[in-house]
């Protein structure tokens, strides 16, 4: 079982920057790929970015691409998402979510655990 806690979420004017974390407990944090989901009311959830294992790879919606960055830290069990550029449409509660396997993937259904979320919104 794996705990997932995001936090750093805020209202923040349009331009402005977040970093979002999550932080893990449970199993070992280096054996899980992670993800950044987001979901705005009245819509489904959407993948926002991905990190493999160790950090290597990473890969990002296309709503986010050169605005928005992944990271992790092992040693601190955590990930990060750094956002700058913010528009209105990003606004949502965003979650992190953890998966066992190596690959990167933008479906839910292949994450294994979710975090609680946390609230971003926007303001135009």
């Amino acid at each position: 079982q794996v705990q997932l806690v995001e936090s750093g979420g805020g209202l923040v004017p349009a331009g402005g920057s977040l970093r979002l974390s999550c932080a893990a407990s449970g199993r070992t944090f280096s054996n899980y790929a992670m993800g950044w989901f987001r979901q705005a009311p009245g819509k489904e959830r959407e993948f926002v970015a991905a990190i493999s294992r160790r950090g290597g790879s990473t890969y990002y919606a296309d709503s986010v691409k050169g605005r928005f960055t992944i990271s992790r830290d092992n040693a601190k069990n955590t990930v990060y998402l750094q956002m700058n550029s913010l528009k209105p449409e990003d606004t949502a509660v965003y979650y992190c979510a953890a998966r066992s396997g190596s690959s990167l993937t933008i479906l839910p259904s292949y994450y294994d655990y979710w975090g609680q979320g946390t609230q971003v919104t926007v303001s135009s």
